[in-house]
């Protein structure tokens, strides 16, 4: 198997809402797409796609009603401990909620989380061991 993740799938309560967060709020590239029901937005190497939750539930065979921390983050790596400052102040700026205060961490590099609006955890770190983009 190819070490490769080409995309994530994050299931919304509210489309509309989510789309402008990631769109409007956060600045990401959306693909045009002739679906209503579906987003897209490219990343660096992957993409990121917005489903109903109620949809992708059903699509995977699952209860939609699963709550609470479910044991996933995302994570984006950036060039700076000023640069993590930044992308989590603009995700509250966007709608999203601090869900931790970047801070020195004990692996040596800097992070904070943000929850975008339907609560899925993104991680903002500077990592001075890794490469920032992406590596195959």
């Amino acid at each position: 198997m190819k070490p490769v993740i080409s995309m994530v799938t994050l299931g919304v309560r509210d489309l509309q809402v989510a789309t402008a967060f990631y769109q409007q709020g956060l600045g990401l590239p959306r693909l045009e797409f002739e679906s209503e029901g579906v987003c897209f937005f490219q990343l660096a190497g992957a993409w990121l796609s917005l489903f109903p939750l109620e949809e992708l539930a059903k699509d995977a065979g699952v209860d939609p009603a699963g709550s609470g921390f479910r044991a996933v983050s995302l994570a984006q790596n950036v060039a700076s401990e000023a640069e993590v400052d930044e992308v989590l102040a603009l995700a509250v700026r966007a709608g999203g909620t601090l869900v931790k205060p970047a801070q020195k961490v004990f692996w040596g590099g800097y992070s904070g989380y943000f929850a975008d609006p339907d609560g899925h955890l993104w991680e903002v770190a500077f990592n001075p061991f890794m490469q920032v983009g992406p590596q195959v």
